[in-house]
């Protein structure tokens, strides 16, 4: 079984729904949003109130794949309250069916340029399975969390006995609210591997691509537009570009400062310049 849900990136959630597409997978069950998010007001359209448009949490059901069935379940957002709950919501449909393994996937914010291929971290809920990610091209993941449901799940499943694995995709620093499918493909690839699955890529390499351009195009546009002023964040970029690890970049580039900085030039001033 595969659970996802929306984090930064939309590493998990791509992933998810690309094998949904991919497998032709059958919507079968849902999960009824009343309990887990709460609406703020209503839309209006031709002068007449819409019908209120909640998250959805929907399961999905892709027959031999891998010489099993594959059980995937999406939630559009992630609940607002009562997220231990959902979790084990989904568990009991898991255990309904003899799910043997849980997957889920996660973003992992690094010092990593944008064209480089992501490194894949991984965590179990079992010692026994950890050791058999040692084979694969997984880095563990020895200490730190697993925000939102996507990480939750793992826990509740945990407390079951449930076998459950979280992929984590490394994603640049400065990327976090932009879609990634360079890291979605990442983490598909580990799963093709640990679950002898082929999964057709073609479609996702594309938009890689064209989502690579689009970043570089806006760091060339921060070198024409500000130079000087934004000596630092190009010096940034560039050493993330040359280098082979992140350790190699440097203690003067704190996390928190250089976010701040991105956000000063790639989003506030991006806007000024755009004359919005």
């Amino acid at each position: 079984m595969l659970a996802a849900w929306p984090g930064m990136g939309g590493v998990a959630i791509i992933a998810a729904r690309y094998l949904t597409e991919k497998w032709g997978a059958k919507e079968f069950g849902s999960i009824a949003p009343e309990g887990f998010f709460d609406l703020s007001g209503v839309l209006i359209e031709d002068n007449t109130v819409r019908d209120l448009e909640f998250p959805e949490n929907k399961f999905y059901l892709s027959r031999s794949r891998g010489r099993r069935d594959w059980i995937i379940f999406i939630g559009e957002a992630q609940p607002l309250m009562n997220g231990y709950r959902l979790a084990n919501l989904v568990l009991d449909v898991a255990q309904k069916f003899g799910v043997k393994k849980l997957y889920t996937f996660a973003a992992a914010p690094t010092h990593i340029y944008h064209t480089k291929k992501p490194r894949v971290l991984a965590v179990a809920t079992m010692p026994k399975l950890i050791r058999g990610l040692e084979k694969y091209d997984v880095t563990l993941l020895k200490q730190g969390s697993i925000s939102g449901l996507n990480g939750l799940l793992l826990g509740a499943a945990k407390q079951r006995n449930i076998p459950g694995i979280c992929l984590l995709g490394e994603i640049p620093i400065y990327t976090t609210h932009i879609a990634n499918p360079r890291s979605a493909k990442a983490v598909l690839q580990v799963l093709a591997q640990m679950s002898n699955l082929e999964i057709d890529l073609t479609d996702i390499d594309r938009w890689v691509k064209e989502t690579g351009e689009e970043i570089e195009e806006k760091i060339y546009q921060l070198k024409e537009s500000f130079g000087e002023e934004a000596k630092e964040l190009i010096d940034y970029f560039a050493r993330l570009a040359e280098q082979t690890s992140e350790e190699e970049l440097g203690p003067e580039y704190k996390t928190e400062e250089l976010l701040k900085e991105i956000e000063r030039f790639l989003k506030d001033k991006g806007e000024q310049k755009g004359g919005n």
